[in-house]
């Protein structure tokens, strides 16, 4: 029976700077740095609420990502629009601005410095 979502995992180039964009500018609480395997690789762990998220080192990882729509991981927050506004003085690119899912609340789409996209989403107050 599987129980609970523990973990995304997040594998880049170069892991160190991917995991200070997310520290640094999307302002994400650090949990821990960790060595992987037997060749000096880094991993990088925040701790969320209900799951953590990882930033790796992986071998197989050359570039930007070439389909970042693929896999995408939302961070809620309490206010959007405060939280974009932010981001955008840090000049975080932002592929699509603050729209509204019925029902849901509202998203802002933006992008990493290895190309990946997350999500900010307000969940609509019931």
């Amino acid at each position: 029976m599987i129980r609970a979502l523990e973990a995304v995992l997040l594998s880049s180039e170069d892991a160190k700077k991917l995991a200070d964009f997310y520290r640094e500018k999307v302002g994400l609480k650090q949990s821990s740095e960790m060595e992987i395997g037997d060749k000096g690789e880094k991993g990088f762990e925040f701790g969320l609420k209900g799951a953590s998220l990882y930033i790796l080192d992986h071998s197989e990882i050359k570039g930007k990502n070439q389909e970042p729509a693929r896999v995408m991981f939302n961070l809620e927050v309490d206010d959007i629009e405060k939280e974009v506004a932010r981001l955008d003085k840090l000049d975080v690119e932002k592929h699509q601005d603050i729209y509204h899912i019925e029902g849901y609340g509202l998203i802002a789409t933006l992008k990493d410095p290895d190309g990946n996209y997350f999500q900010l989403v307000q969940i609509r107050s019931s």
